[in-house]
């Protein structure tokens, strides 16, 4: 009889036991969660996993929390997130629509070594979208890229650097000369 008494009991007090804090810190953390990931960017902490979590938060339609989270990632060197704060500035994704700030992040994940920046800043070289036209150096980035192995870029270049090649009929709007 006492021991399904003291069973339940412990059972009671399970969450408390798991998540208490004492003089040796929190039991049980959270970890893997959205909380937890937006309280490691606070605190300025990045790492891989918490900065490749903005993908899904993204995706989530959480366009600002991303935006906080790639841009403190992107800050602290993760060209990955780089890129992400390119896509979200050239689509107008918890901010503006931004095409210089769009042309910046590829450019700075591209002087980075980054073969996707190489081929974004490339691509915006090519168009003039962001950033004053520069064919030739567009195409030279474009060739890192598909040199370091980068598909859409050997894509591209195939093309003879054919931006419709590699960008969708929807978003020629967005690249059509402004004046």
């Amino acid at each position: 009889m006492l021991k399904p008494l003291t069973f339940c009991t412990l059972l009671a007090f399970a969450p408390t036991l798991a998540f208490g804090e004492d003089d040796h810190g929190t039991l049980n953390p959270e970890e893997m969660t959205l909380g937890k990931v937006m309280e490691n960017i606070q605190r300025g902490h990045t790492d891989m996993t918490t900065c490749a979590s903005g993908y899904f938060i993204t995706k989530s339609g959480r366009h600002e929390m991303a935006r906080k989270l790639f841009e403190t990632c992107a800050n602290d060197g993760y060209t990955g997130a780089m890129t992400w704060m390119s896509q979200l500035d050239n689509n107008g994704l918890g901010g503006d629509y931004n095409p210089d700030a769009a042309a910046n992040w590829d450019r700075r994940a591209a002087e980075a070594g980054d073969p996707v920046g190489k081929f974004n800043y490339g691509l915006d070289l090519i168009r003039g979208h962001g950033v004053a036209r520069n064919e030739e150096l567009g195409r030279e980035l474009v060739d890192e890229a598909a040199a370091e192995g980068l598909k859409i870029a050997q894509r591209l270049k195939q093309a003879d650097y054919d931006p419709d090649e590699v960008t969708p009929d929807a978003d020629n709007w967005k690249y059509a000369p402004l004046f």
